[in-house]
């Protein structure tokens, strides 16, 4: 049993109506009888009914708010009945008068949990009831802070939290966290209370709203360390909590060299703005501290990059040290001179606040005030309904259909769940990726519902939504991991036309991949192709390198060349065989990598790292690291490996934690 301190909401009811078999059309409420329903449960399958007797007392304001709550909970997976009783039935929840205020929990045929009706009093109170029942395991409730403090110690070093306040059990922003919990319960551990003393002793002032944080303790490798927490700072609603959790996946921090008017994150995505701290070498390491240091202010509100002025032709105003960029697609990047990391934090959260205004005083006029809708998923799904999405462009699913499918062509499977707000938002740029595809793509689109089909999606080992895999005949599926947007979606449908790696069968034709007339239609996705050349004795190398290839299968076009005259490509371009060319036609540079001794792991994150922008050479004393680097500062060869020519990771990779220091802008 649940503690006894939890508040909960309960609402008395004074209408009351007979219990009868009439149903009108529009009631999306089943009505059985108790024979009826009993056959209807299966094994493993949650089931919320209300038992009425007929001919008695009924309230009708539960069974409003019942019916409201039908699709949501089928959604979920749930189904909702009300279950009619006769004088004679010998159910036992059909037996005593005072029974008939209860709804009942099953799980199979097994009752989970009873609920009094007056704790159910509108559709988010079902809601949040049923699925707190269901996610017993998953949702941790706590009144003290040293619970808080047990659970956080068993995860240090292991996996992350997401601890929340509610008033009290029931109400919409407990809704949303039970939902949230439905889709992250299995990355993160929730846990839960309606405690106003726990929520001060974690130093929280603010008592008279919800709160949720984002507790890190997979960073906190030593026990005495504390778990550091992430307020989410937006009204608890099941989006903003997906927008919120979506930012504390993405990299603390990245480094592009790129233009910032071009680079796309997550957070532009998600609709929040982007923070780029402008470099040089000379105050690298002074600049990444002051990067790290924002990143922490701005995490869940904004992205933070780390920008480098040595690695770029655009022009960068002297004076400015940081760069601005909006979410909306043509507002064009500001640059300022901020000298203070604070003042920073600041432009920030006032520009935020300038764009949620606007957004409200431009809002949409017409249909229905959404300002006074409980949950916004719905608002999402009544928008996506504006507009007719021609689903017929790709081929829905089932059970039956699946293999049948898969295994005689091409296909591109997008699994979704219509309970999933951000799966549903997918879904407009997979449609637009058919639109643009229709009547020229060899490749068959489909989708399949795991909500209807979970069998399916479980055998095809898909965890998440939403997820996009690619099945090619004899081939293992290759699963989708670029940005939820069309462009990249397209850009991952096309450049997995070819093969992958592409087998090259002359020098002539070798030439024509370099100088990008082969595949003369892809490179409006990407801007590089790369070429392994190998001896035909080098067998190991060559499948080293097939392997990476198909490790980024979608991303970058790959080659291979292993013929007999294939010195003549190492000589021509200064690479010793085995080697990589990376070959940029529009702009007319083909560099080199060799590859001898390297694994097939360091071969892939070349790959990976291909269609990112070289920073100007750069010759170290140590060592034998000498050649093009990523990087916009020197870094030591031990982070990277022996072999030469290697490009590291850190192009865009997580920053370990920041002490926490505030830091001073080094002009």
């Amino acid at each position: 049993m649940m503690s006894s301190g939890i508040g909960v909401f309960r609402a008395g009811v004074a209408l009351l109506v007979m219990c009868g078999f009439s149903k009108s059309a529009e009631d999306a409420l089943p009505e059985l009888s108790p024979e009826q329903y009993f056959s209807t449960l299966q094994p493993g399958k949650a089931s919320l009914a209300y038992f009425c007797q007929v001919g008695s007392p009924s309230n009708s304001v539960f069974l409003e708010e019942l019916k409201e709550a039908v699709r949501p909970l089928q959604d979920h997976g749930i189904s909702v009945s009300k279950v009619n009783c006769v004088q004679e039935e010998a159910s036992r929840y059909c037996g005593k008068e005072e029974g008939l205020m209860k709804a009942y929990l099953f799980r199979g045929s097994i009752l989970l949990r009873e609920f009094p009706t007056d704790t159910l009093f509108d559709v988010d109170a079902i809601v949040a009831h049923v699925l707190f029942a269901l996610l017993f395991n998953e949702v941790k409730y706590v009144t003290i802070l040293e619970d808080l403090h047990n659970i956080e110690n068993s995860l240090k070093g292991k996996a992350n939290m997401i601890f929340s306040y509610v008033e009290a059990i029931g109400t919409p922003e407990h809704r949303a966290v039970m939902e949230a919990a439905f889709v992250y319960g299995t990355s993160y551990q929730f846990a839960l209370t309606t405690e106003v003393a726990l929520l001060e002793d974690i130093g929280s002032e603010d008592i008279g709203r919800a709160h949720l944080y984002f507790c890190h303790c997979e960073l906190a490798l030593d026990l005495t360390e504390r778990c550091r927490r992430t307020l989410m700072e937006q009204p608890l609603t099941t989006l903003n909590i997906h927008i919120f959790v979506k930012t504390m996946k993405a990299p603390l921090l990245m480094e592009v060299a790129e233009d910032p008017q071009q680079v796309s994150t997550i957070h532009l995505q998600l609709g929040l703005p982007l923070v780029f701290i402008i470099s040089q070498q000379a105050t690298y390491e002074a600049d990444r501290r002051t990067a790290e240091w924002v990143a922490w202010r701005l995490l869940g509100k904004a992205g933070v990059l780390l920008l480098s002025r040595d690695s770029m032709d655009m022009n960068i105003p002297q004076h400015a040290n940081v760069a601005f960029r909006r979410a909306e697609k043509e507002v064009p990047v500001e640059f300022l001179s901020l000298n203070d990391a604070d003042l920073i934090v600041s432009h920030v959260k006032n520009n935020m606040h300038i764009e949620e205004i606007q957004e409200d005083e431009d809002g949409d006029e017409e249909g229905p005030d959404l300002a006074i809708q409980d949950d916004e998923v719905a608002e999402t799904v009544y928008r996506d309904r504006k507009r007719r999405l021609p689903l017929e462009l790709t081929v829905e699913l089932t059970q039956e259909t699946f293999n049948s499918t898969v295994m005689t062509s091409d296909s591109i499977v997008f699994f979704y769940a219509t309970w999933h707000a951000v799966s549903m938002a997918f879904l407009q740029s997979y449609i637009d990726v058919a639109i643009k595809l229709k009547g020229t793509s060899t490749i068959l689109l489909t989708r399949i519902n795991c909500a209807d089909w979970s069998d399916v999606c479980t055998k095809q080992n898909v965890t998440a939504f939403p997820a996009v895999k690619l099945y090619k005949e004899g081939e293992s599926p290759v699963s989708y991991a670029g940005m939820l947007g069309t462009k990249d979606l397209l850009k991952f449908i096309q450049i997995n036309r070819i093969s992958c790696p592409v087998n090259i069968a002359s020098i002539q034709e070798a030439e024509k991949y370099l100088h990008g007339e082969l595949y003369k239609d892809l490179f409006s996705f990407t801007s590089v192709s790369v070429l392994g050349l190998f001896s035909p004795a080098m067998i190991s190398a060559k499948e080293h390198f097939r392997e990476a290839g198909k490790q980024l299968r979608g991303s970058v076009v790959t080659g291979v060349y292993s013929e007999d005259d294939v010195w003549i490509l190492s000589n021509k371009y200064g690479a010793p065989l085995p080697a990589m060319l990376l070959a940029r036609p529009r702009e007319g540079r083909i560099e080199s990598v060799p590859l001898a001794s390297t694994s097939m792991q360091d071969m892939a994150q070349i790959l990976a790292n291909a269609p990112l922008e070289a920073f100007k050479e750069y010759s170290s004393g140590e060592g034998n690291l000498e050649g093009i680097f990523w990087l916009s500062a020197p870094t030591s060869s031990a982070a990277f490996g022996e072999s030469a020519f290697r490009r590291p990771s850190v192009c865009i990779s997580f920053i370990s934690v920041y002490n926490g220091t505030k830091p001073e802008i080094v002009a």
